[in-house]
């Protein structure tokens, strides 16, 4: 076991876990062959220190029969208020787990379920990442201001936010 990469990994998971906790909602994107890509909304439940993103769904939607054929799917969140935005790649797999659904159970769920937990059709999407591309330029006008600033008198480049590629 290499522990830096380890670490490494973690202090990722935890960066993209602001990032995505800041915009909650993604969009999920499978595909299909006779359509191609599909994408639609999904509040987020959690992403786990394992880096899996875990969302509630119905068992009988439309993504869980195109992620039985291909379970390979992207994911991104798009903050403008914060500019934050984020791509992530990773493979798809419905999970029927009551108890992993009592621990993120939201009451917001309740809006798509109304039977909540006891919904016979509800069940749990989670997404395995491989890898992941974010851009986070939140520092706002005043930080992005010093940065400018600061390449200015150093003769650096400048840099408005944060871009960076890792592997999950």
């Amino acid at each position: 076991m290499d522990y830096q990469r380890d670490l490494k990994k973690l202090e990722d998971i935890e960066y993209l876990r602001g990032l995505i906790d800041k915009s909650k909602t993604a969009m999920l994107t499978t595909f299909t062959v006779d359509k191609g890509f599909h994408s639609r909304p999904m509040a987020t439940a959690q992403l786990d220190v394992e880096g899996s993103l875990w969302f509630f769904t119905n068992e009988f939607s439309s993504k869980v029969a195109e992620i039985s054929l291909d379970n390979k799917v992207s994911v991104t969140y798009a903050n403008s208020s914060s500019n934050t935005y984020i791509s992530l790649n990773g493979v798809a797999q419905v999970v029927d787990n009551r108890a992993k659904m009592e621990e993120l159970w939201d009451p917001f769920v309740e809006t798509f379920f109304k039977d909540g937990l006891q919904d016979p059709n509800l069940t749990l999407l989670r997404v395995d990442l491989s890898d992941a591309e974010y851009w986070d330029n939140s520092a706002g006008a005043v930080g992005l201001a010093f940065k400018w600033i600061k390449s200015v008198i150093t003769g650096g480049k400048f840099e408005p936010g944060e871009h960076n590629k890792v592997e999950l």
